[in-house]
């Protein structure tokens, strides 16, 4: 009774619900969602590095995401490259003085908070060039208002950032009285001009200031209260911001401190000074800020322009346009044509007549219609992760954010399972079934940045490594029981492993190393085929007929391990192999080859699943049905995650939707698992057409696919140069 019901409720499903309607709804919702990104970008301002000054949350206790952007943790040697030859002050009173500590540590953890509180305190790295200063002016003055006057007169004193803020000096010396607020009314006002003199030519920021928590604060700064602050912070808003007429302001607000003091205040010593944390939090905020535009971190999205499109991304740019230009125009023809070939009404029976037979597709149309849907589905991967439309955040790892969609996951996996066709060990529907579930908690395990707790690394680990077993086990079964070894099946593999990766390296400008995953499958298979393929051929039928055989092939997979093992161990050997040209412009990863040689020792075997799987003759009957359905596209799944459901490379999370990231979540899978299953289709649509079975049509094709990378080959030169 459950199973009728179970079928009849998958059939109503079924009915109202198709993979091909999801697709509608996954494309209506992009083109929403991009409408309303663009208008909120139009109307709030596209400028991420106000976002990252003046917005944000806690994830953690500690760990701060500003608005729509990532923030970058920096090392120390990133932090000295990017300040070398700067010069950078900060300026104000103890609160200031506080954040100038913090900032020096990032560059020197070593620097100790040492010296005269009430004097000026110097760092300087003369190896790096780097010169960092504090200047001790407590008071909006004219003694502030003197120092900043020097650095618009002297260009060559000047520093290339200035951060500056003071208030509450004002309000303890002058007992919180109306007298005061107006005096710093009045000096900010004559300062304004010469800040915004300075920010024509230098980064100048207005550190606003910080609420405190009076239960804590010792008798003679009870008149610091937060209503005072939050009077002369408006004061300081309104004044600098208008001191330009037509134009907006060059000295920036630093109003993000005020946000992380709220939640972090109750921790302070005082009431007055942050904790170490929070002042580390602003530190590294103004870190970003600095460097960001000229490190261009990949986790460090905030205050980063949009990267120019390359020649070859310009390339991709006009194939596509001409792509769906041409389907076009090819419809409209196959309409207008269908149009005239209507049936007709015999004028003397009343009865339709059919003028002619429906051809078949054919194979123009279908490249066409392919390639116009992979134009789309690419300006999709742009829009998400190279240009600065939808947002982005960091991941923020927690154990519920992993085990409970793990949980949820597998008790869809149990609900929905069918009877196998076929009851032998590894069958069809259970390696389908095992990529499925392994790339569901592959998938989570990236989301849920659960990189960072090492058990579950280390299980990830073993499940890669299985992943990669089982894919080899499918590819030696093949040819072990067909003994195929033509050409035209390497390439249909090839080609079906590699072609969403090419793409994606053309039009995201990522190496090929960068989808680590595909060469580690592609390689695998060119390394069994190879041994398989060479003198003596030996396949089950030859194998059945004689004993010997088996011997011989023990041989070759014994000197197939030999060599496994020979490059695991001899990283020299492996990377000289490796390193050579044009195998390096497919393995390099920033300008080396040990990514590619770490990938490869880290995932070579597992076999364990294979035995508890297979153990019980019931469950070799049965598979889920949920599991399998992702496992036909897992490879998609695994390539696509990069881009359009993580971002930038998979450091952080596509924000579509934000202030809810549970329905971002929904929302932003739900698209993403629509465009990997069309990504799938398209490439099998596309290989039936590009590798054909006849041999000397698929050797004019492998010519003209030769000449394509030989093409793509020179023109990443050509970039890599104009780059250096």
């Amino acid at each position: 009774m459950a199973a009728l019901a179970y079928n009849l409720g998958k059939r109503e499903i079924n009915h109202y619900f198709s993979v091909r309607s999801a697709k509608v709804l996954a494309l209506v919702a992009v083109l929403l969602l991009a409408a309303c990104h663009l208008a909120s970008r139009r109307y709030r301002g596209n400028d991420s590095c106000e976002y990252l000054l003046s917005s944000g949350r806690f994830l953690g206790e500690k760990v701060w995401q500003p608005h729509s952007c990532m923030m970058h943790k920096y090392k120390i040697s990133e932090a000295k490259n990017c300040l070398v030859d700067k010069h950078i002050a900060f300026i104000g009173d103890s609160r200031i003085r506080q954040l100038f500590y913090s900032f020096v540590k990032i560059i020197n953890p070593q620097f100790k908070e040492e010296g005269n509180k009430h004097g000026n305190i110097p760092f300087e790295d003369k190896i790096a060039a780097v010169k960092v200063d504090f200047l001790w002016h407590p008071e909006v003055n004219g003694s502030m208002k003197q120092c900043i006057k020097v650095w618009t007169e002297d260009s060559v004193a000047k520093p290339h950032v200035i951060v500056a803020g003071a208030a509450t000096w004002s309000i303890k010396i002058h007992n919180g009285s109306n007298e005061a607020l107006s005096q710093y009314k009045m000096n900010i006002t004559s300062i304004a001009p010469l800040l915004e003199k300075l920010a024509k030519t230098s980064d100048v920021y207005w550190v606003l200031q910080d609420p405190v928590y009076e239960d804590l604060l010792s008798e003679n700064r009870k008149m610091i209260t937060n209503e005072k602050i939050d009077a002369y912070n408006e004061a300081a808003v309104s004044i600098l911001n208008s001191s330009t007429r037509n134009s907006k302001s060059n000295v920036k607000m630093f109003s993000v401190s005020k946000l992380i003091a709220q939640e972090t205040i109750m921790e302070s010593l005082d009431g007055l000074h942050l904790p170490e944390s929070s002042r580390e939090t602003s530190a590294m905020i103004l870190m970003n800020v600095c460097c960001n535009k000229i490190l261009k971190p990949v986790d460090g999205s905030c205050c980063q322009p949009r990267p120019p499109l390359t020649l070859i991304q310009k390339l991709a740019a006009c194939f596509f346009t001409l792509s769906i230009i041409g389907y076009l125009i090819f419809y409209i023809i196959h309409r207008n044509a269908h149009r005239k070939n209507k049936p007709c009404t015999d004028l003397e029976s009343g009865e339709e007549k059919k003028n002619i037979i429906n051809t078949p597709v054919s194979p123009l149309e279908i490249l066409l219609q392919s390639f116009c849907k992979l134009g789309l589905i690419m300006a999709y991967f742009y829009m998400c992760d190279r240009a600065n439309l939808f947002m982005k955040e960091n991941k923020f790892y927690t154990h519920s954010t992993f085990f409970i969609p793990i949980i949820y996951i597998l008790v869809l996996g149990v609900f929905y399972n069918e009877n196998t066709k076929e009851t032998k060990v590894l069958n069809r529907e259970q390696t389908d079934e095992w990529k499925g579930w392994m790339q569901l908690v592959i998938l989570i395990y990236h989301i849920s940045g659960a990189s960072t707790f090492l058990p579950v690394y280390m299980h990830i680990r073993v499940l890669v490594a299985a992943y990669l077993f089982q894919t080899g086990y499918g590819h030696f079964s093949y040819f072990w029981i067909k003994g195929d070894f033509g050409i035209h099946r390497v390439c249909q593999v090839l080609f079906r492993l590699n072609f969403l990766v090419v793409v994606l390296c053309i039009v995201m400008d990522r190496p090929y190393q960068f989808y680590y995953f595909v060469p580690l499958v592609t390689v695998w298979f060119m390394v069994i085929y190879v041994t398989l393929a060479l003198w003596p051929q030996i396949i089950q039928k030859k194998a059945n007929g004689n004993c010997f055989w088996h011997f011989g092939l023990l041989l070759k997979l014994a000197f197939l391990l030999l060599c496994i093992c020979f490059l695991a161990y001899s990283q020299g050997a492996f990377e000289k192999i490796f390193s050579l040209w044009p195998l390096s412009k497919c393995f390099e990863l920033k300008g080396n080859v040990y990514e590619w040689w770490f990938r490869w020792r880290l995932d070579r075997y597992i076999l364990a699943f294979i035995l508890i799987r297979n153990i019980p003759g019931y469950a070799r009957s049965v598979y889920s049905s949920f599991f399998a359905w992702f496992g036909k596209i897992s490879l998609e799944l695994f390539i696509c995650q990069y881009h359009i459901w993580l971002a930038a490379d998979t450091r952080g999370i596509l924000v579509l939707i934000p202030g809810n990231p549970m329905l971002n979540i929904i929302v932003s899978t739900f698209i993403f698992v629509c465009v990997a299953h069309e990504i799938s289709l398209i490439t099998n649509d596309l290989a039936q057409i590009i590798i054909p079975k006849d041999n000397s049509s698929l050797l004019k094709r492998l010519a003209c696919i030769a000449a394509f990378f030989c093409g793509l080959l020179i023109l990443s030169s050509i970039q890599d140069k104009s780059r250096h």
